[in-house]
């Protein structure tokens, strides 16, 4: 079977509270995440799928397989985080069949490696049928997935030199998946003067900054309290933040428009490290940063030189290191 990259983008043709506390809110794990095992019995009981999940899957089709709409079945179902969203981080296996002849078409690489980061948007712009097959799957998963021509992006046929009727067989093994946004315990944290942390129902933040002074030195709390593993420098951490200046009301930067963010320690500002080191995966934090910790006396894009910088970032996963 041929090889191909996990994170391809065309298989084959590409090859309001107390100062200083966060806000009750939904987070996380608020998502209606209610997923039945199969989703069409009388498709998927023609698909079978065995073998090791660490393995390429072998896989018998009845042949030939036609089908009009997109069904899956949890092959096995893992214990781990859900994929909730579409800029969700997340890595995957997937090996493709013919569901015309039942021969194998392309896999990914199938060797362990965690390093190679996607999405759930990155996988539907050429198989929008993944969208429903990844929806609250778990990681750990194996999930074999029966896809119509409509369930394949533009010239995805033609580049696996399928015809445009024929349909498509998928396992997907669900490797590992990031958090969607912090999902620790709340914690109570006083401080008067502090900014505010409010939250939206799907766990987004969003910074209201008080009027008066900012504090002189570097204040960290820790809003949620994750479970996970330590930050400890020796990976990359993923996170989703928002920044925005002392004074301001609008952020100067955040990644929750997008992709969570895969930072190391020595190449942020030294108060953003300082407030990351030894939190854990599933945390909230909240960090002050004075300008002797932050930017210092130069200009930065759009930060005023001489800026205090509050962060609020929820840690969401480390990332493996890519083997050399």
């Amino acid at each position: 079977m041929r090889k191909i990259p996990a994170a391809l983008v065309v298989l084959g043709l590409v090859t309001a509270g107390l100062t200083g506390c966060s806000l009750p809110g939904a987070g996380a794990g608020s998502s209606d995440c209610s997923r039945p095992a199969v989703s069409n019995r009388d498709v998927m009981d023609l698909i079978k799928v065995t073998g090791d999940t660490e393995k390429e899957p072998e896989v018998d089709v009845y042949t030939p397989l036609h089908t009009s709409q997109l069904s899956y079945a949890d092959v096995v179902t893992g214990d781990g985080t859900a994929i909730t969203g579409d800029n969700q981080l997340m890595v995957l296996d997937v090996a493709l069949f013919s569901a015309t002849t039942g021969e194998p078409i392309v896999a990914t690489a199938y060797d362990g490696d965690l390093s190679r980061v996607s999405s759930p948007s990155q996988w539907t712009t050429n198989f929008p049928g993944f969208e429903d097959a990844l929806h609250c799957a778990t990681e750990g998963s194996r999930i074999a997935v029966a896809m119509s021509p409509e369930d394949l992006g533009d010239g995805v046929a033609d580049g696996f030199r399928i015809a445009a009727d024929d349909s498509l067989v998928a396992v997907v093994d669900v490797r590992k998946v990031y958090l969607a946004a912090a999902n620790g315990q709340n914690q109570f944290n006083s401080g008067f003067g502090l900014p505010t942390v409010v939250r939206a129902p799907d766990g987004h933040p969003g910074l209201i900054i008080p009027d008066g002074q900012p504090p002189a030195d570097l204040v960290v709390q820790t809003l949620k309290k994750g479970d996970g593993e330590k930050v400890t420098g020796d990976q990359p951490v993923r996170v989703h933040y928002t920044g925005v200046v002392w004074g301001e009301d609008q952020p100067f930067d955040t990644t929750w428009d997008g992709e969570a963010a895969s930072l190391t320690l020595d190449k942020v500002v030294p108060g953003f490290a300082q407030a990351l080191e030894g939190q854990t995966v599933g945390s909230q934090v909240l960090a002050v940063i004075p300008p002797d910790q932050g930017y210092g006396d130069q200009e930065q894009s759009s930060i005023p030189a001489g800026s205090t910088l509050v962060f609020v970032i929820d840690i969401l996963g480390l990332d493996a290191v890519a083997p050399e």
